[in-house]
């Protein structure tokens, strides 16, 4: 298994959604294809890594000495087995970039709802796209204070 490629096949994919979320008008075309062509791809291939892995279809291309990884082992010792491999460093990877993405879509059109400006947007989506929890916690910080300005101040809800 070539596992450099599929590493660069799953970054591709994320780069273009991601280009499309920050570049691109977010019409419901554009937000179809993110959802389904960056996001759905990214999960599908996911699913076919970890069914592969977990099947042993696939050579994960072990560091020697990696015992044999066991998915259900979630612990500390269990995950550093996983990832003891290109396989399992590029499932990973696959996890995180997918997730990434949904989370920064999320945001954008939370923050399109809300009214912030796109410049303003960008510098949350850079850093979900980055570093994805620190950058989603700091957009929910902001979103707090912008959605108690435009909650009703009569008590009615709507």
């Amino acid at each position: 298994m070539n596992w450099d490629a599929i590493f660069g096949f799953t970054n591709i994919v994320a780069l273009i959604a991601w280009a499309m979320l920050l570049l691109m008008p977010r019409g419901p075309k554009t937000m179809a294809m993110i959802l389904y062509l960056g996001v759905g791809l990214l999960c599908f291939t996911y699913l076919a890594l970890i069914v592969s892995m977990h099947a042993g279809w696939l050579n994960a291309n072990r560091l020697p000495g990696a015992p044999p990884p066991n998915f259900l082992d979630y612990n500390i010792a269990g995950l550093r087995n996983l990832f003891m491999s290109d396989g399992g460093l590029v499932m990973g990877w696959t996890h995180y970039l997918a997730f990434d993405l949904f989370v920064g879509q999320w945001v954008a059109k939370d923050a399109d709802h809300k009214g912030f400006s796109r410049i303003v947007q960008v510098p949350f989506l850079l850093l979900i796209f980055m570093v994805g929890p620190v950058g989603f916690f700091i957009w929910l910080l902001v979103r707090d204070r912008r959605a108690r300005k435009l909650a009703p101040t009569d008590g009615k809800r709507g």
